[in-house]
């Protein structure tokens, strides 16, 4: 793999900048804070993408090379695959995933897996490296280490961690001791005392001996349980029972209700055939009084007549009164047989009275025929009158009759058909009844429906029950609440006892697992060191004897002693006791021995500062060693001197520079 170009938006203090790089051996030079390790860094995060987490640092990546200002946070870098495919990565850094351009410039971005933290993973299809593997391999970063002892035998025990498991933060005993130690403390032992497994084991015992003695007590109280259901179940049935049978007292009411308005509207019928009966007698009263009427009237009418006869007797009287006296005093006059004067004068005198008095009789007489008359008339017109209001009333008693009998055969008919409508909703709400309450059936004989006193007084019995009942429950829920009391602790411990099984078995598999990794990690250190830890040895020491002139011969891992360097004279010493230079010597070699075991692409090898502590003989060969390196790995080297460009020019060796 090789980087072709490097171009940079705005990334910490680069902006707007433009590298190109050759396929051999690249020179950055740049001095102190002119942009080295920004441009070191964002050839990492453009493969890899920039963190907003610190990871144990003051400020996280993203923070750190941020812009301040508005410009934009990206870049891109064109690179060629060891096949001679060309990509271009352009990356956002405000955004998680970076854009992946093929040669025709087609966006193949969605053709590699995205991971939910790390973003798109095509860099490590691509190379089968990761981030970890990129910055312990190919990017060695600039040495911050102080020329001492202690510095020297870390970066020895850094060396020889990178041969044994391939990670130079990684000790393969120190991994072992770590899981020796959580096993310790995160599960314990036989010989521990208060590590969570004996812990719990030790108050499991304890929680056991208490729920022996509680089992009596919670078999007691499943036996509560038990009866307490069986009280509710009797309770919920005497409950459905007391429902129907109030339904059944409303429905006697309802019915007694009905029965009492049918009752009613006979007794209506009643009154109203008294009422026509009392018309009828009336009618009759009014005929017959009628009758009599007339008869008095009739008989008045004959005393009146008679009265007129008698008055005409009178008159004729007269009459013949006056014809004697006329015919008396005719025969005075005529035949002069009477001489006395005075009887003469009398008779004179008669004549005329008697003339008045006739006239008199008369007068009065045509007067009273008259008034009789009249009065014969009005008694006449009277009693038409009568006769008309006697049939006007006795049209009015037959209509007030027939009416009423009208009414008595519709409140007949009405009664008919409101006890057929109350025996069907009789039936029909017996039957519904019976479908909700089977216990019923003895009450809810149509034949024989029970009266509401005889329901009302099965409803005060099932009340009664379902009181006792309850009374019953009261009771069992009293002692239930003596006994919970008392086995609330062994439920708890139960729980607790429960939640202990649990946690042991987490411990346990927490111990499975600290064992498993512990044997799994034995046997790849034991299979690294039969298989891998030698062939990296023997390349560790073909590169140390090309990068120290064959002043040291051989390496090898040594169990007791670590890193083991032969000397020119044959003798083994520990690489602790060689100089610093020299260790960093074995560190770049060990780097540079582990690049084509990790990945199968040619990776680059990117150098920052490496040489910072390398005398002019050590840094003459190390460039030498590079250039050789340089046919098959693309060589990116930072610095902040000119020796390794005065070196390679005195020596005439052909370098790409760069100044930023």
């Amino acid at each position: 793999m090789k980087i072709k170009e490097i171009k940079i938006n705005s990334y910490g203090t680069l902006k707007e900048k433009e590298i190109n790089l050759e396929n051999n051996l690249n020179i950055i030079y740049g001095k102190n804070e002119s942009g080295k390790s920004t441009l070191l860094n964002y050839i990492k995060n453009i493969f890899y993408g920039i963190s907003k987490n610190k990871n144990g640092k003051e400020i996280s990546d993203y923070e750190k090379y941020k812009p301040w200002v508005g410009e934009e946070f990206s870049g891109k870098i064109k690179y060629e695959l060891d096949d001679g495919t060309n990509y271009e990565i352009y990356r956002d850094f405000s955004k998680k995933n970076a854009r992946l351009f093929n040669h025709n410039l087609e966006d193949i971005s969605n053709q590699y897996k995205i991971d939910k933290k790390d973003g798109i993973q095509f860099f490590y299809d691509q190379t089968n490296v990761d981030e970890k593997m990129y910055l312990s391999t190919i990017m060695t970063p600039q040495q911050e280490v102080v020329l001492d002892h202690t510095t020297q035998n870390i970066l020895v025990q850094k060396i020889a961690n990178l041969a044994g498991t391939g990670e130079d933060n990684v000790s393969f005993q120190k991994a072992i001791d770590k899981l020796n130690k959580r096993l310790v403390e995160e599960v314990g032992t036989n010989r521990t005392q208060d590590r969570p497994l004996n812990l719990i084991q030790r108050r499991m015992k304890e929680i056991e001996i208490v729920l022996k003695d509680g089992m009596e007590q919670l078999q007691n109280k499943c036996n509560l349980d038990e009866n307490r259901d069986e009280i509710l179940e009797k309770i919920e049935k005497e409950k459905s029972k007391n429902n129907g049978l109030r339904k059944l007292v409303t429905l006697t009411q309802k019915n007694q209700i009905e029965q009492e308005k049918n009752e009613l509207k006979n007794q209506l019928q009643d009154e109203k055939r008294k009422k026509i009966e009392d018309l009828k007698e009336q009618k009759e009263n009014l005929i017959r009084n009628n009758e009599l009427n007339r008869k008095v009237n009739l008989q008045k009418s004959k005393e009146e007549n008679k009265d007129e006869l008698n008055k005409k007797i009178k008159i004729s009287y007269s009459i013949f009164g006056i014809i004697f006296i006329l015919l008396v005093g005719i025969n005075i006059f005529s035949f002069k047989f009477i001489a006395n004067k005075i009887v003469n004068y009398i008779l004179l005198t008669l004549i005329p009275i008697q003339f008045i008095l006739f006239f008199i009789n008369v007068r009065k007489n045509g007067k009273v025929k008259k008034e009789i008359k009249e009065q014969f008339l009005q008694e006449k017109l009277e009693e038409k009158l009568q006769n008309q209001k006697l049939e006007e009333q006795i049209l009015m008693i037959d209509n007030q009759i027939n009416i009423l009998e009208k009414e008595i055969q519709k409140q007949k008919e009405d009664i008919e058909e409101a006890k057929r409508i109350i025996d069907k909703n009789l039936i029909q709400a017996v039957e519904e009844i019976k479908r909700e309450n089977e216990n019923l059936d003895m009450f809810l004989s149509m034949s024989n429906l029970k009266t509401e006193e005889e329901l009302q007084k099965e409803l005060n019995a099932s009340e009664q029950k379902i009181i006792d009942y309850r009374l019953k429950l009261n009771s069992l829920e009293y002692e239930d609440k003596n006994i919970s009391e008392k086995i609330e602790e062994v439920v708890s411990l139960k729980e607790e006892y429960d939640n202990l099984k649990d946690q042991l078995k987490v411990v346990g598999e927490k111990n499975k697992c600290i064992q498993v990794t512990k044997e799994l990690l034995e046997r790849a250190y034991e299979q690294m060191k039969k298989s891998i830890t030698p062939k990296f040895t023997q390349n560790l020491s073909e590169l140390i004897k090309k990068i120290t002139n064959q002043k040291y011969q051989k390496v090898s891992i040594n169990e007791e002693k670590g890193l083991v360097v032969e000397l020119e004279n044959g003798e083994y010493v520990s690489a602790s006791l060689l100089s610093i230079g020299t260790i960093d010597q074995l560190y770049l070699s060990l780097r540079l021995a582990m690049l084509d075991e990790i990945s199968q692409e040619k990776m680059p090898i990117v150098l920052d500062e490496a040489f910072a502590y390398f005398d002019e003989e050590r840094l003459k060969n190390s460039l030498l060693f590079l250039l050789e390196q340089a046919k098959e790995h693309q060589i990116i080297l930072f610095t902040c001197t000119k020796r390794e460009k005065q070196i390679l020019d005195e020596l005439n060796l052909s370098y790409h520079w760069i100044e930023i």
